[in-house]
């Protein structure tokens, strides 16, 4: 911080009163002639002086202007200048005219008015952007000196960001020396100081071009495929290359915009930002005590930090990991300290624990999320993905309707959908339980329905980096496997709009894109980490088990969808349930096999109940296997 130019309050103040003294003077001076001030207008201007020089420093300072770090100066402040010197000349004028009104004075030009506003606030204004503009031209010549060259793709509000950022950070060692944007208006423009030499097309030949040491993408909304072109030359170059977080990261508050990283692969997989209807998220979670289960997850604490930004009464964070509960909680205290939050260790399936929370907390809007999702992993423990997954929603849902709760969101998976695995089986019994509660209490429970999530706990990507760290080989089913992918940001963004438009009984699907083959994750996960497939790390092919998709499905046959006012999200009608009755004893079934441990009961069950299912004919995938 010592490149930046600081001019402390005090000097400020004292500067105040001289140009004050100076501005009334020179106000007349412009008006009248010289021999007109000191002869007729002498009395009218020292009394205006004296009451300007009452006035002014105090109105300044009612509206802040001696509080103020004035090298960040900015567009508000050259707003609060502005008023606060309208507000002092408007009283100093009053007075003035009161004073001439009782012939305090005889020779008043009232022009002078006018003109001393103008000359006050050019002056007051001047002398505190002053310091920003030294400050800023210190940083630029500093820049002279630096080794590493800069080129910024995105010539927005994101890249100017970007460019003052390296400014004001000299420790980086980092100068900003060209924009690239596709927008025509831009091209041959600066941007602080920075020229804007091509279009990103242009890219490689600007590398050749250009002494350029590191590329740096500043488009947050910027879809993969940009992403992706700038990796590939970058790449190919030998350049480093760095980007700003997407979008649904900025939203979620998970990387503060001035700090960059490096391209991940889910940077590789961005889509085009899907807008969130800003009030009607609003009105559903101000002021509101929210309950979320499963708190310490991936998406849940996600949700958390989603929820928090829309200001609700209280968070109940709700989970049977202390530890993870105890990470989430500390970091919502960080950046949402004023918000009630209430960290609660339980396990959904205790019944009466959750009743007494629920008396305690009165939640009135719920975000189930606890559950048990590997695949691999409930294959070898089907007791427990029927005790977590179904008997803890009935319990949670139950609890939720006894207590009043009007809304309910249940977050579930693709591989609900003619599930071949005990834990798609059991997500699918459990929506069941949400939707026939909705019907039965007429309130307002919705299930969210979506697939694979990068960055989630037991995603494909920590296998693949993992296999990648040991040298290889990367393991994939088959070359056309393919499945549909989403960042937990993003998918989380659209559960609090899909939330936002339930009114009860409803599976919202979310838009997952196109489906994106294995294969080539494979191939970028091993690109990023700076080697190549095939060269470097090997890809090995280990073939499709008996039951596994070539793809996903997103919905069962005969299934009816529509589309929302919102173009990611997709409504699915006459979901095929099972008669409440039929329900309930189905479930008991369940719990009874589940205590005497006899799994194979369960998968029959199962598969029986569950539409489209077929577990029995499904061979237990690896303890590995994620997909």
């Amino acid at each position: 911080m010592k490149d930046q130019f600081y001019l402390r309050n005090r000097y400020i103040f004292a500067i105040d009163l001289i140009l004050i003294a100076f501005s009334v003077p020179l106000s007349f001076l412009l008006r009248l002639e010289v021999y007109q001030v000191f002869v007729d207008y002498l009395f009218t201007m020292l009394v205006m002086l004296g009451i300007a020089l009452l006035v002014k420093p105090f109105i300044f300072r009612r509206f802040g202007l001696y509080q103020r770090f004035w090298v960040y100066a900015s567009v508000r402040e050259l707003a609060t200048i502005l008023l606060a010197v309208t507000t002092a000349s408007v009283i100093v004028g009053g007075i003035m005219l009161l004073l001439w009104a009782l012939d305090a004075f005889t020779f008043f030009a009232r022009s002078v008015l006018v003109i001393e506003w103008l000359v006050s606030l050019l002056m007051v204004g001047g002398v505190r952007f002053l310091p920003r503009f030294l400050s800023e031209e210190l940083l630029t010549r500093r820049n002279l000196d630096r080794e590493g060259q800069v080129l910024v793709v995105g010539a927005g509000d994101a890249g100017a960001l970007v460019v003052r950022e390296l400014y004001k950070n000299p420790q980086l060692r980092l100068t900003p020396v060209a924009f690239l944007d596709d927008d025509l208006e831009k091209q041959g423009v600066r941007i602080h100081g920075v020229p804007v030499v091509g279009s990103l097309d242009e890219l490689d030949e600007k590398l050749d071009q250009l002494p350029i040491s590191e590329v740096i993408i500043a488009i947050p909304s910027a879809p993969g495929q940009v992403v992706r072109q700038v990796a590939e030359v970058c790449r190919q170059k030998e350049i480093a290359f760095r980007t700003m977080p997407g979008i649904y990261e900025l939203i979620g508050g998970i990387v503060s915009v001035n700090r960059l990283r490096e391209v991940e692969i889910s940077d590789l997989l961005r889509r085009e930002h899907a807008h969130i209807d800003p009030a009607r998220v609003r009105d559903l979670l101000k002021g509101k005590r929210v309950l979320v289960t499963g708190a310490g997850g991936s998406i849940a604490s996600e949700l958390c930090r989603q929820v928090a930004r829309w200001s609700p009464a209280s968070i109940v964070l709700l989970g049977h990991g202390e530890n993870s509960i105890f990470e989430i909680m500390v970091e919502l205290e960080e950046n949402f300290s004023k918000m009630e939050k209430v960290p609660v260790i339980v396990d959904v399936r205790d019944r009466q624990r959750l009743t007494q929370i629920f008396a305690r907390y009165q939640p009135e809007v719920i975000f189930h999320a606890a559950a048990h999702k590997h695949v691999s992993l409930m294959e070898k423990n089907a007791e427990e993905a029927v005790t977590n997954n179904i008997i803890g929603t009935k319990n949670v849902v139950e609890v939720a309707a006894e207590n009043g709760v009007e809304r309910l969101v249940m977050i579930s998976t693709d591989k609900a959908v003619r599930p071949t695995s005990i834990m798609g089986a059991t997500k699918r019994m459990a929506e069941m339980v949400v939707l026939t509660a909705a019907q039965q209490h007429q309130r307002q429970y919705s299930v969210v329905r979506f697939g694979n999530v990068l960055g989630s706990r037991g995603s494909v990507v920590p296998l693949f980096k993992r296999q990648i760290e040991v040298g290889g080989p990367v393991t994939v089913r088959d070359p056309e496997v393919e499945r549909y992918f989403m960042t937990i940001p993003e998918a989380v963004h659209l559960v609090l709009q899909a939330f936002a438009m339930g009114t009860g009984g409803e599976i919202f699907l979310l838009n997952m894109g196109e489906p994106v083959k294995i294969l080539d994750l494979a191939k970028d996960l091993i690109r990023l980490s700076g080697l190549e497939p095939g060269r470097d790390i090997e890809i090995v092919f280990t073939g499709l088990r008996p039951g596994e998709k070539m793809s996903e499905v997103l919905w069962d046959d005969g299934v009816d969808h529509f589309p929302t006012d919102h173009p990611e999200i997709t409504r699915l009608e006459k979901i095929e349930l099972l008669a409440p009755d039929e329900l309930e004893k189905v479930i008991q079934q369940l719990a009874g096999c589940a205590v005497e441990g006899d799994a194979d009961a369960l998968v029959n069950i199962l598969d029986e109940v569950v539409p489209g299912a077929r577990i029995k004919e499904t061979p237990a995938p690896d303890l590995t296997a994620l997909i």
